[in-house]
């Protein structure tokens, strides 16, 4: 992107789909409190030639997980030097395994995870596509390991789509029929006391927010709930920024089922969260949208170099001597 002199007004693009709540207001607040030095607006693209630099010095992305096109132009609009929220390199390559692996390193409380093959072929490959594949699965394994209820959820995916809650074998089995070529984790059910569903922003700021996953949608964020304990209340701020940072999200929510006053983060990839004001509810839906717009102008007015990760690779240990 061609440098704009410090007096040139900033541009944030909103891309996004069915949502009606969040990006009018953001936009609305950015355009308020940016005085005219950084100003917003919906992302306008159509067919895009390579040679054609985008003019948004950030780009708040909250469909491309969806729209395999906008996932594309948002790589080639960070090569062009706009800021894109989220990192659309780290998310193309994220997956919800591999994000279990780095909370542990990290310190992070996660359930008992296995990682399960695929239950139909992928398209374009065979039975002898898998000649590295152990078989029969040792299920007495996996089972004895997690125990039952357990839940299956995809690898890579979001909004509970193709999530089972299993509680014995012959369940287990039904459900893992239906998944075919999705790759799926098998998981220990927590079985919590306390259930919370935080904002992470900036890498910076949290809201933490009393959640029911077992009510219906537009009733999982609970209302008037009584105070967490201080402690458990530091350890799940300080953990959802851990989560963040480790992973480079700007904008995420991640989830902390509590049992025996243990917070375990059971999903925390979601860089598209939800900020529909209907569901969030007014209290949340003003807070996301006040310190997303303060965090969105500080980044449009200092931007930061292209991150391919967050801070998860300095845990990386040195290679084995002798290549073992």
């Amino acid at each position: 992107m061609t440098s704009k002199s410090t007096s040139a007004p900033r541009t944030v693009g909103i891309l996004f789909g069915k949502e009606r709540t969040f990006p009018p207001a953001l936009a609305a607040e950015i355009n308020r409190r940016g005085e005219g030095r950084v100003t917003a607006e919906p992302v306008r693209l159509g067919a895009f030639r390579q040679d054609r630099i985008p003019r948004y010095d950030v780009i708040v992305d909250r469909i491309s997980h969806e729209v395999p096109f906008y996932r594309t132009w948002l790589k080639a609009a960070a090569v062009a030097g706009s800021q894109v929220v989220n990192n659309p390199f780290w998310w193309s390559g994220d997956d919800k395994f591999l994000d279990n692996i780095l909370a542990l390193q990290a310190g992070v409380a996660v359930p008992k995870t296995f990682l399960l093959p695929h239950k139909s072929h992928p398209p374009n490959t065979e039975g002898e596509s898998f000649s590295n594949l152990a078989f029969p699965i040792d299920w007495t394994e996996v089972f004895g390991h997690l125990g039952f209820p357990l839940f299956m959820k995809p690898a890579y995916g979001g909004g509970w789509k193709d999530v089972y809650k299993v509680d014995n074998e012959r369940e287990f089995f039904t459900a893992y029929d239906q998944t075919h070529a999705l790759t799926m984790m098998a998981q220990e059910a927590i079985d919590f006391t306390e259930y919370y569903r935080c904002y992470g922003l900036g890498r910076e700021r949290v809201r933490v927010m009393r959640y029911d996953p077992k009510q219906p949608f537009d009733r999982r964020y609970v209302k008037d709930a009584p105070p967490t304990e201080p402690a458990l209340l530091k350890r799940i701020e300080r953990d959802c920024l851990t989560l963040c940072r480790e992973l480079g999200y700007d904008f995420n929510t991640v989830e902390f089922a509590v049992r025996d006053g243990i917070p375990y983060a059971i999903d925390f990839m979601n860089p598209a969260p939800d900020c529909d004001s209907f569901s969030v509810g007014p209290d949340n839906f003003a807070w996301v949208i006040s310190n997303a717009a303060e965090f969105l102008i500080d980044r449009a007015l200092k931007p930061r170099a292209l991150e391919l990760t967050g801070d998860w690779p300095r845990r990386l240990q040195a290679p084995r001597a002798g290549g073992r």
